[in-house]
């Protein structure tokens, strides 16, 4: 008798047997070809968008999002010889954009959960603020008000009143749809603290939104939607327009949980970039973080 045996990643399967001995050897192939700066170029052009809108999401800045994607790009390409194809690359490309992001975030603070309150307040005092945003409403192809956006940037102001670690993975997991697996080569941590990290991310933004969130919560003590959409739509009816999201339809009937899903669907459909309202909401993200920033600076502890 004999036995056929085929070594897969150094590891002896029986196939089946005959009258005398053959080895077949497979060697496997992925993890020893060696990533070229054409195809991570591409690659890099696939994950572009993605990755800007995360790197803006983190930084609240399209600057700081734009030179942290260029400055990813030029890492990877400087450290290309040491990828060995043990995570997808737009796995390690993210990976590297964290690290860089987190760098540029270590000196500063987390902004506040009512942190519309704060920058609502200081939007209202400053005249030229307003008149530059009602002026990007009326002459940008890219500044339009539309509530589906606006529920993205909310979210991505409160976002930052969380921890890094629990930002970064929330974004990860629920925007841009990586693994429990791949979250943790990205942040350099274990699956189980991916797992914790998620949990309480989303159970505390959840929260935040069930308390403030007029759109699906009446006593809500956020009403900014209905605000601006007033200011930038005076012709439009409010309630018509929220009533064609889901979010909004099912704020009297779905669980916290799904609710809070629903607002991340809106995410997952949304490049803050090259959205309707790009040009509009990047202003008004930039007013906003110097106001957090100010805010912050007086209010130390």
């Amino acid at each position: 008798m004999q036995l056929i045996l085929i070594y897969l990643e150094n590891k002896a399967v029986t196939l089946s047997s005959y009258c005398t001995i053959t080895f077949i050897i497979v060697m496997p192939i992925t993890t020893e070809t060696p990533l070229t700066v054409e195809q991570l170029t591409k690659e890099f052009e696939r994950s572009g968008n993605k990755l800007r809108s995360y790197l803006l999401r983190i930084t609240a800045s399209a600057a700081d999002a734009e030179d942290i994607a260029q400055d990813t790009f030029v890492k990877a390409v400087d450290h290309l010889s040491s990828f060995r194809m043990q995570s997808s690359v737009p796995t390690w490309l993210f990976a590297i954009a964290t690290n860089l992001a987190k760098d540029n975030l270590r000196a500063r603070k987390r902004w506040v959960e009512h942190v519309t309150d704060v920058t609502r307040e200081a939007a209202l005092g400053n005249a030229s603020f307003l008149h530059e945003a009602l002026n990007i409403r009326s002459t940008s192809p890219q500044g339009q008000f539309e509530i589906r956006e606006h529920i993205a940037f909310c979210f991505t102001c409160v976002a930052k009143s969380l921890p890094l670690q629990h930002q970064v993975t929330l974004l990860l997991k629920e925007v841009y749809e990586f693994k429990v697996a791949e979250i943790a080569l990205i942040i350099d941590t274990t699956e189980a603290m991916v797992k914790y990290y998620l949990r309480e991310s989303r159970s505390k933004m959840i929260e935040i939104f069930d308390g403030r969130c007029s759109l699906i919560n009446k006593q809500g003590a956020c009403h900014q939607c209905s605000e601006l959409n007033g200011l930038f739509n005076p012709k439009q009816n409010f309630q018509e327009e929220a009533m064609k999201i889901d979010l909004v339809q099912q704020a009297n009937k779905a669980g916290k949980a799904y609710l809070f899903d629903l607002r991340m669907k809106i995410l997952r459909g949304i490049d803050p970039f090259e959205s309707n309202s790009a040009e509009l909401q990047l202003f008004h993200l930039q007013h906003n973080r110097k106001v957090m920033e100010t805010y912050l600076e007086k209010n130390k502890t």
